[in-house]
């Protein structure tokens, strides 16, 4: 059931309960219910992960167009040596040092830089794009590449000599450009007119912790990470303005995330597991990127990676869910799948809607609202298996439900179910519609099982975990054993498994255990 509005004042958004849990919000056309912070910040994520994505292509376009500029220049220069008539004294063996412009400067060369970078692993984020071991590295395997063939009809000595040269003209002409990228786009974020794209990163830590104080000159001195404030460990004692402005605290950093906006946590010390925890928890839902100075690697879903910003090594951690490309390659998936499910399945949706309509009066599908990602809702698609009228009933049933929790509502030989429909979900078939909310965008193939908009009212926080990512047709508490699991805290633990866990390889593991779960009929009913 949903909460009608209290007599009392309702406190404003952005204000929690006496419980501290929850943020009190009023939805449009819709009575009032509570939502927590960690939901309104699920539903900040899908924007905070595409910035990092497009901050994450337009650099790589930038230095693209950096590195082909770089190209043009050397290619510039060596046709000025080659053609150049105030050039003519240069005596024949230096001419011949010079790499012509139909191998090492001809264009098959700027193709084959960029291979070269990218494969070096100089468009990479952090300090990696700066790295002259990197860029040195690209362009030695991009003119060993184009000089390959050269080697053997030219012979060795002048292509060894080639080589080298453009090695040397390519590479510094490359970390220059790079260098004058980096300034003007230093100074560009520092414009107050300019859009900045600068990362707004939040500090873990005290303000007068001497280490903290190093990490947070370091990345504010070149502006292109804007530090908002700090979060303390313990409860904040110092001043909530200036350089070392405090936030709060770790325990209360849902609301902290929630009224600052924020690309990036910066942990400058250590905090206890507890904490960590917390903090992890926190970061995942609302999309943050998390980087730690020291290690950690204690939570067994965290991947830590190392990653350096000017020349501060930092390690960062992360879930596998907390990536855009991750999302946008999960979201094709689902787009191809559930397009040639549709058509392929065509003929067995027409047969199952004839026998719907000579089974019983009704309409084929059953629309009905559920909680998607971040506490949305939604119109699920089912095929209708119950008699019209049968939602009305289900109060004076409550005492047949097998789970005892009015959130796994779930009846063996319910009274409501037509023939048809015990067919239908004895064998799965009426999940079958949800592929066409696959196709809107509000399911995926593989997720956490959208419940009922009522059930929010009895959650306890930990229980919104599973409102971070787009519900599924299928997923881990369905192929382990559906309403056979009647303990609700198992049906969360298992899809925020499902979540700290995700990758292309669990969802092609749990859609293939479905169809033998389907078969087996364990908790189909």
């Amino acid at each position: 059931m949903r909460v009608s509005p209290p007599a009392s004042p309702v406190p404003p958004p952005g204000t929690t309960t006496a419980s501290g849990r929850f943020l009190a919000v009023a939805v449009p056309t819709k009575p009032l219910w509570l939502v927590p912070p960690r939901v309104v910040l699920q539903r900040r994520a899908a924007r905070t992960l595409l910035m990092h994505a497009l901050r994450a292509t337009s650099r790589i376009f930038l230095l693209i167009v950096a590195d082909i500029a770089a190209f043009l220049m050397v290619r510039a220069a060596l046709n000025v040596v080659q053609t150049s008539q105030k050039l003519e004294p240069l005596d024949a063996a230096t001419r011949w040092a010079v790499p012509p412009l139909g191998s090492a400067g001809g264009w098959q060369m700027g193709g084959a830089l960029v291979v070269g970078l990218l494969i070096a692993g100089a468009y990479r984020s952090g300090d990696d794009w700066r790295s002259l071991r990197r860029v040195f590295s690209g362009v030695l395997l991009a003119v060993g590449l184009v000089l390959w063939r050269d080697l053997w009809l030219r012979g060795l000595a002048p292509v060894v000599v080639h080589y080298f040269t453009a090695v040397g003209g390519l590479g510094a002409a490359v970390m220059v450009n790079r260098f004058v990228l980096d300034r003007l786009v230093a100074r560009l974020i520092r414009i107050p007119a300019f859009h900045s794209p600068a990362e707004r990163v939040m500090l873990v830590g005290s303000p007068d912790d001497p280490a903290s104080q190093r990490v947070h000159k370091r990345l504010a001195h070149f502006g292109v990470l804007e530090v908002v404030g700090w979060v303390s460990p313990t409860v904040p004692e110092l001043p909530s303005d200036g350089p070392g402005k405090v936030l709060g605290s770790v325990d209360d950093l849902w609301n902290v995330l929630q009224h600052n906006a924020v690309d990036t946590v910066v942990l400058c010390g250590f905090v206890d597991d507890v904490q960590m925890k917390l903090l992890m928890e926190a970061v995942v839902s609302a999309g943050v990127r998390l980087l730690a100075v020291s290690r950690y690697d204690r939570l067994g879903w965290v991947r830590p990676s190392p990653i350096s910003y000017r020349s501060l090594p930092f390690m960062e951690l992360t879930v596998p869910s907390l990536r855009a490309q991750q999302m946008w390659v999960k979201r094709g998936v689902d787009l191809v799948c559930a397009g040639l499910g549709l058509l392929a399945i065509s003929p067995l949706l027409s047969l199952i809607a004839i026998a719907i309509k000579l089974d019983s009066r009704g309409p084929v599908f059953f629309a009905q609202e559920r909680v998607g990602q971040g506490g949305r809702i939604f119109r699920m698609m089912k095929f209708r298996t119950m008699r019209v009228g049968a939602d009305a009933e289900k109060a004076k049933l409550a005492h047949l439900n097998t789970s005892g929790d009015a959130r796994l509502f779930k009846i063996p030989n319910d009274p409501r179910v037509t023939r048809v429909g015990a067919f239908l979900r004895k064998w799965s078939l009426d999940e079958l519609p949800q592929l066409i909310n696959v196709l809107r965008g509000e399911m995926s193939l593989v997720g956490p099982r959208p419940f009922f908009e009522s059930d929010l009212v009895n959650y306890r926080e930990h229980h919104f975990g599973r409102l971070g990512a787009l519900p599924g047709i299928t997923g881990l508490w369905q192929v382990s054993g559906r309403s056979s699991i009647t303990d609700f805290e198992d049906v969360v633990r298992l899809d925020c498994e499902y979540i700290h866990r995700w990758s292309l390889w669990l969802d092609l593991e749990i859609l293939l255990r479905t169809l033998p779960a389907v078969l087996r009929r364990t908790g189909a009913y």
